[in-house]
């Protein structure tokens, strides 16, 4: 990426997609400070966060307070802390404890997100009916599932989220799964996301809550055909 000083916020946006795609940026990089980013590219800071803002909007950056701005969902926390624990746990240990805790972190975020939070959250959802293979969908399942525990707005929460998804992206058995599901199985956990999705938009806790379970079942069911 070259700085261009004539930049719009729409070719910016072309510039960090065309980055993304290259591989240049990966998935969990941080971008670098805004006041960098505008000297580099030649743009004022405004046009910058226009830009940024509608990266966000789609999907594609993710914004972490304190700790600044990433390609999609920020990279896992204290992978080194919990590297031990990764070798240890099964694809079954990791969906009790899902089936625990993501529907209470459903629940909350139907009651507690704000609109800009819901706006962002729906074209998120989309992006996991839109996959093309299992690397795809797998990103998008994360941002997904990492924005529902961001809405719950409790940082508690969030810290033990953040703990069950750093040990997932770190356990053997989920590097070796290339392609665990099939077609069929991927169209429906995406239409489970718009289910869940629907209900967390509609503000309705108790659906959200159920809609939740469903599709967290419906992997874990996955993940245990898999193995027998």
């Amino acid at each position: 990426m070259s700085p261009n000083p004539s930049t719009s916020p729409d070719g910016f946006c072309s510039l960090l997609r065309q980055s993304i795609a290259a591989g240049d940026l990966q998935r969990g990089d941080r971008l670098p400070p805004e006041r960098e980013m505008a000297l580099h590219f030649g743009v004022s800071r405004a046009r910058l966060r226009q830009a940024l803002d509608q990266l966000q909007a789609e999907g594609i950056l993710f914004r972490r307070r304190g700790q600044g701005t990433f390609v999609q969902p920020p990279p896992a926390t204290e992978a080194a802390r919990l590297k031990s624990l990764a070798l240890r746990v099964s694809p079954q240990n990791v969906m009790e404890v899902r089936l625990q805790i993501e529907p209470a972190l459903a629940g909350l975020a139907a009651m507690r997100a704000n609109n800009q939070a819901r706006q962002n959250f729906a074209q998120a959802a989309q992006a996991t009916l839109k996959a093309t293979d299992q690397a795809s969908y797998d990103a998008a399942d994360d941002l997904f599932h990492y924005m529902i525990a961001e809405m719950a707005q409790n940082p508690l929460f969030l810290m033990v989220y953040e703990s069950i998804r750093t040990v997932r992206s770190q356990a053997a058995w989920t590097r070796k799964r290339a392609a665990t599901y099939s077609p069929e199985i991927t169209t429906l956990l995406g239409q489970q996301h718009q289910t869940l999705a629907q209900a967390i938009l509609q503000g309705d806790s108790d659906g959200a809550i159920r809609a939740m379970q469903s599709h967290l079942s419906t992997v874990a069911d996955t993940l245990r055909s898999e193995q027998g």
